[in-house]
């Protein structure tokens, strides 16, 4: 009988244990099932070719859970100048990308009210942006 209790214990141990290790991946893979992309490029090729081809795949192909598109510098010129980047950005965002833009660039290349037009937060980005880039289970890349 007392082996019996010993046994009993070891195994609702050994269960306790798998479980939280198991809720603990899954939160592991939950915080770091984050994307980051940080789009700079003035290139229209680029952009469609490169940064939002990739970022969308991201998203729809469930690559990563959370997808995040900045704008930043001289794509968000492009970004006001060009329908179709415009149309490929409403349906990137129509399918879960979520579309910042940085004010400062918005503001320098006077389309601020263009990019908030397009429904997209435009906001100061450099503290967000570090904030990605401190953190570990955020993975951050650069167009």
């Amino acid at each position: 009988m007392k082996h019996l209790k010993y046994l009993v214990v070891i195994v609702v141990v050994f269960f306790s244990v798998s479980a939280g290790n198991a809720m603990n991946q899954e939160q592991k893979n939950t915080q770091e099932d984050k994307l980051v992309v940080v789009w700079t490029s003035d290139d229209p090729y680029v952009a469609d070719r490169v940064a939002l081809m990739y970022t969308h795949a991201a998203k729809k192909n469930k690559w990563f859970e959370d997808v995040t598109l900045i704008i930043w510098g001289p794509s968000a010129k492009l970004t006001s100048e060009n329908r179709k980047i415009q149309e490929k950005l409403k349906a990137m965002k129509d399918d879960g990308v979520e579309i910042r833009a940085c004010i400062a660039c918005a503001s320098a290349y006077g389309v601020t009210d263009d990019l908030k037009g397009l429904g997209f937060e435009v906001a100061g980005m450099g503290k967000p942006l570090t904030d990605y880039l401190k953190n570990d289970s955020v993975k951050v890349l650069t167009f």
